[in-house]
């Protein structure tokens, strides 16, 4: 995700257009710092784009006046340390989530980043996403009337690594390691359901490891012992109540690798990656239940598309330009909504999440808060 989105769809496709295009009609170019442990491997993917900067010191670099911005995309264990060292440098911060371990060391960031000055900002790159767009716009346009509930599918079938290799990286498994869905997708959720629909106020969750074998990237067999899919029901404020499954271990059988269905009393709508489409209350079908005979009413066809309405670029990109306009206090962009104090509730949710999971019950977030 760093190289693939980050990087090139982002940082460098910024850099090849010309730069950030500003409000004065002016350009800010962006110059990037390639920092890892291998020194080999960051040298080829800097000739391969042209990057004239590697490192494999990040104290070196985050001393380095000519570098502003530090974009962390480590794996999960690895980043409330180097967040911290970046925070002391000075430096703005754009990171991956989940931005800590616990929710705890998640507000200690946020609150380190606020006291230092620091502009700060968390991937939320599914609110960019062409379908969720489409369905921001019908939620502002007040298309459901009163929202009842929303019903997500997110998932596919991640490969055990034996006689196909897996498609997702063997730490994903491996609780020790930081990995599992609920600690990766529902941070995700959070920031969906709370910009779309309202913040959660309770969750009940089921994690669950359903393969518990794997193949790593070296061919060796290990336990996996993180979950790989979650059942979770979601209570929003006012009353819409959010269902969602994800998981590592499904089969598609739907338009998109994530699905939002979205019922109100005045319509419906099911958005996708990139689709969209909506029903109003006028032209809901009457469908009576009958077993003994197939159901005459074409369901599909009862739904219009959402149009696009607007070009849209790589959210990834979309996200990175937000918040380099944020950094240099763009006209417009002087706040920054999805910050670490954002990313903190991400945590939290997963954190709550596996907890219902392990004692059975309902968690109220603003009781585990105060807790």
């Amino acid at each position: 995700m760093g190289y693939r989105q980050h990087l090139v769809r982002s940082i460098l496709a910024i850099r090849d257009s010309g730069g950030l295009l500003l409000a004065d009609g002016s350009r800010a170019q962006v110059r990037p710092v390639l920092v890892g442990r291998n020194r080999a491997k960051l040298a080829e993917i800097a000739a391969r784009h042209d990057v004239e900067d590697v490192s494999t010191d990040l104290d070196e670099v985050l001393s380095d006046d000519a570098f502003g911005v530090y974009g962390d995309f480590l794996v999960t264990s690895q980043r409330a340390s180097a967040l911290r060292r970046a925070i002391a440098a000075g430096k703005a911060i754009y990171t991956e989530k989940p931005t800590a371990e616990t929710h705890a060391e998640a507000v200690e960031l946020a609150e380190l980043a606020q006291r230092a000055g620091v502009k700060n900002g968390v991937v939320h790159d599914k609110l960019f996403l062409p379908g969720l767009l489409k369905l921001k716009r019908l939620v502002d346009s007040g298309f459901f009337g009163r929202i009842l509930s929303v019903r997500g599918e997110f998932g596919y079938w991640v490969f055990e690594g034996d006689w196909q290799p897996a498609q997702r990286p063997s730490w994903n498994y491996r609780a020790q390691d930081g990995g599992g869905i609920v600690v990766d997708m529902f941070p995700h959720w959070n920031y969906v359901l709370e910009h779309l629909f309202g913040p959660v106020e309770a969750v009940y969750a089921r994690a669950v490891t359903h393969i518990d074998s794997r193949v790593d990237e070296a061919g060796q067999r290990y336990t996996a012992t993180a979950d790989d899919a979650a059942y979770g029901i979601f209570e929003l404020a006012g009353g819409v109540v959010a269902q969602i499954n994800s998981s590592w271990t499904t089969r598609v059988h739907r338009d998109e690798l994530v699905e939002f269905h979205v019922d109100g009393t005045h319509g419906s709508a099911v958005a996708g990656l990139f689709h969209c489409e909506a029903q109003p209350r006028v032209a809901t079908p009457k469908p009576v239940w009958n077993p003994d005979l197939p159901d005459p009413i074409d369901h599909r066809a009862a739904w219009t598309t959402v149009p696009d309405n607007a070009e849209t670029e790589n959210g990834f990109r979309a996200q990175w330009e937000g918040f380099l306009r944020h950094v240099l206090d763009e006209p417009g962009h002087e706040t920054y909504p999805f910050d670490l104090a954002s990313g903190a509730r991400g945590v939290l949710l997963a954190e709550l999440g596996l907890r219902s999971s392990r004692e059975g019950r309902r968690l109220t977030v603003a009781d585990e808060v105060q807790a």
